[in-house]
């Protein structure tokens, strides 16, 4: 089985680690994979340390990014020509850009053989992942509404198998949406290394060493992008709330905020105008995770928009507690809500609190119950870590995309040897 997979660019985020891992887990005996991705922009910080750590080289398409440009038809041409090369059973795209030009460039490939003019086109099949989707607080509505146009017309033309992380993200992309039939989605939760996240408890005092936090502090931390759909304005805006409420005597709660990206200045001068000097501490982007996350008590998430957050996923698998905006996938992280708190702001539910989306009030309010309740901070992140363990390791992944790719390809046999044994009738007829 040869599969070519392809994502814009490896900058920091879940969705380059979860392609590398696909693309070095599935190279064996039975599989042939290769990467293609393109430039990390300015700004991004790129992964390509990550995938050489785990022995993949991708082919670089230094013409392929984020932004839509005239470049993108020199990608497409790239793309193609490399289809051409290397012959897959399975193109397999993820992220909005990534899916446009590389089913757009498999669209000329599957079509563009002479025995396409009797119906007969290149055997390839396309899969194409939403790790989030760009149907809503990215853009403004005309741009929205050509994305969709587009993500439409590939579903419908070029797209085998449509793979979703969530059955809350399958709901809005199929139902809310309209992109796709039903048939053609799947749902493959992600999955990570739990192995690097191991006796987690040793490693709790060398990252609260190197910010200048105690040991018996509480510390809330935030991970991901300074970019405007992760929201940090309203992270911000929740802690200075919080302080408020914070009683005399007691040990103040320190927060951090993990990661980098364009709005750092501005985020940096917001906590300075609302007096979190010295509560909130930019640690910048870090690539040890197994160290920082056992360093925090509780992980924030406050996104206007999510596909499944790694960020989440790598929380409960330290055992952390969870507060978060319900969005997207967010939800099926978090589970089903408890009894009792449907005239709170928030909702405790089985692995975090969930606070909607652009609420300081509430978020603070969610915060201010986790940080003051040390039972429910460990009852969460036990029921977080076990549901980590029991449904998204790295191995699920690799089982359930490789049965994906073995289920289409099957398909595609019996279809093309349908075909074959229809011809060979016709002839004898």
């Amino acid at each position: 089985m040869k599969i070519v997979r392809i994502i814009a660019r490896l900058n920091v985020g879940g969705p380059a680690k979860h392609v590398v891992w696909l693309t070095a887990g599935l190279q064996n005996a039975e599989c042939q994979s290769l990467l293609v991705t393109g430039a990390v922009p300015q700004g991004e910080d790129d992964m390509g340390y990550f995938a050489a750590e785990q022995n993949v080289s991708p082919v670089f398409l230094p013409e392929m990014s984020r932004e839509i440009s005239i470049k993108d038809l020199l990608t497409i041409w790239n793309i193609y020509r490399l289809l051409l090369q290397e012959r897959p059973d399975v193109v397999h795209t993820h992220t909005a850009k990534a899916g446009t030009v590389g089913r757009v460039a498999g669209l000329l490939y599957r079509w563009t053989t002479p025995r396409a003019l009797i119906g007969r086109p290149r055997p390839c099949r396309f899969v194409h992942t939403y790790h989030g989707h760009i149907f809503h607080s990215y853009y403004g509505p005309l741009k929205t509404r050509f994305f969709l146009l587009i993500e439409k017309s590939l579903a419908r033309l070029v797209t085998d198998r449509i793979v979703v992380v969530s059955d809350q993200q399958r709901q809005e992309i199929s139902e809310t949406f309209r992109v796709g039939r039903q048939g053609q989605f799947v749902v493959i939760p992600l999955g990570i290394d739990t192995s690097a996240f191991a006796n987690g408890k040793a490693r709790r005092h060398p990252f609260r060493e190197e910010l200048g936090f105690s040991a018996n502090q509480i510390v809330v931390g935030i991970v991901g992008r300074l970019t405007d759909i992760k929201n940090h304005d309203l992270f911000l805006r929740a802690v200075a709330l919080f302080k408020k409420t914070e009683r005399d005597g007691t040990e103040p709660v320190k927060f951090v905020i993990i990661g980098d990206g364009n709005l750092r200045r501005k985020l940096e001068a917001q906590s300075h105008s609302l007096g979190l000097q010295n509560s909130v501490v930019f640690a910048g982007n870090r690539a040890d995770p197994e160290f920082f996350y056992p360093a925090l008590d509780v992980v924030a998430l406050t996104s206007r928009n999510e596909g499944t957050p790694l960020t989440l996923l790598e929380a409960m698998a330290n055992g952390r507690a969870i507060i978060a905006t319900g969005v997207g996938g967010v939800v099926d992280l978090l589970g089903t809500p408890s009894a009792g708190h449907q005239e709170r702001s928030y909702v405790v539910c089985e692995r975090g609190i969930r606070v909607p989306a652009n609420d300081p009030a509430a978020f603070a309010a969610g915060l201010s119950h986790l940080i003051s309740d040390s039972e429910l901070r460990s009852r969460l992140g036990a029921r977080g870590l076990e549901f980590v363990e029991r449904g998204h390791s790295k191995e699920r992944l690799l089982d359930d995309i490789k049965e994906l790719y073995s289920g289409l390809l099957q398909q595609q046999t019996i279809s093309i040897t349908a075909r074959t044994n229809k011809s060979t009738l016709e002839s004898h007829v």
